[in-house]
């Protein structure tokens, strides 16, 4: 049902601010701006996946909601949205596993650049039944435009996102027995706790138990991002350039991978870059 990760949305508190932060982070332009309804949107789309920031706008039930989210974070990974080949079939299964799906809705956007129109399908499961993790699923009627590349280096796409829980049996249980992705690794070490990798299209969802005194065992957290770059010195450097502040590159835990920490401009979302070595050719 599942084909992947649509996008991600990212709540921020200043979207000019953001724009700006991602478009240096990710070396791409934005695909897709626009208002209503209570926020303003800037979109970057990748190879695999779009990055959606999100800021309330005026003063309005939404925008109050949004600000109470954010608190006085800068911003916050506010909800997972995953594409689905057909969104009426989604539904039917998302009531059989009893994840209480909204109606389906009919959306329309307009890109306050071009003037260009998409359509998609959506609903969106009960957040109290799917462990405190906004969860959203949709039809696209037309592909979003891709992001543009801005410099060298760029990011090109998303490799994992890491969802924290407590209770590792019942995550499991969401996303692997409910929403049917694929349990393509579960290892446990004492020094980084238990690892699920569920695949969703080309990309990981990473469910990550780290057990913490006095932790929320009912609800999960959306965490962090992993991106792809073709390149991690070169990025590196791109973005030691442009004032960020980065750590040294280091190997990853999946064999063959290389990673680094991005530890500002990101509105405040954990981020990692991964660098996968070429396979060998047979």
């Amino acid at each position: 049902m599942i084909t992947g990760l649509d996008h991600i949305v990212v709540l921020v508190g200043d979207i000019g601010a953001a724009k700006a932060a991602y478009q240096t982070l990710l070396a791409h332009a934005p695909a897709w701006q626009n208002s209503g309804e209570g926020a303003d949107r800037v979109l970057f789309t990748l190879d695999n996946v779009t990055v959606e920031l999100m800021a309330p706008h005026g003063f309005s039930v939404t925008a109050d909601r949004m600000r109470a989210l954010l608190g006085d974070q800068e911003g916050i990974l506010a909800s997972l949205c995953f594409r689905v080949a057909d969104i009426g079939k989604m539904h039917r299964r998302l009531e059989r596993v009893a994840l209480r799906p909204d109606p389906v809705a009919d959306v329309e956007s307009n890109d306050a650049v071009t003037g260009a129109v998409l359509h998609w399908k959506r609903t969106r499961a009960a957040t109290e039944l799917t462990r405190g993790v906004r969860m959203f699923f949709l039809e696209l009627a037309d592909e979003r435009p891709k992001s543009a590349a801005t410099d060298i280096a760029p990011i090109e796409g998303l490799d994992h996102v890491v969802v924290t829980t407590e209770d590792s049996e019942r995550a499991a249980a969401l996303y692997g027995a409910r929403l049917g992705l694929d349990l393509a690794l579960d290892r446990s070490h004492q020094d980084w706790g238990q690892l699920m990798f569920f695949r969703c299209g080309d990309l990981i969802v990473e469910v990550v138990r780290r057990p913490v005194a006095g932790g929320d065992a009912a609800h999960d957290r959306l965490w962090g991002l992993s991106w792809r770059v073709g390149d991690i010195d070169a990025t590196r450097a791109r973005l030691i350039a442009s004032g960020l502040d980065v750590s040294e590159v280091r190997t990853g835990r999946k064999p063959g991978t290389r990673i680094m920490t991005v530890r500002n401009g990101t509105c405040g979302i954990q981020t990692v870059l991964l660098e996968r070595s070429p396979k060998p050719v047979e």
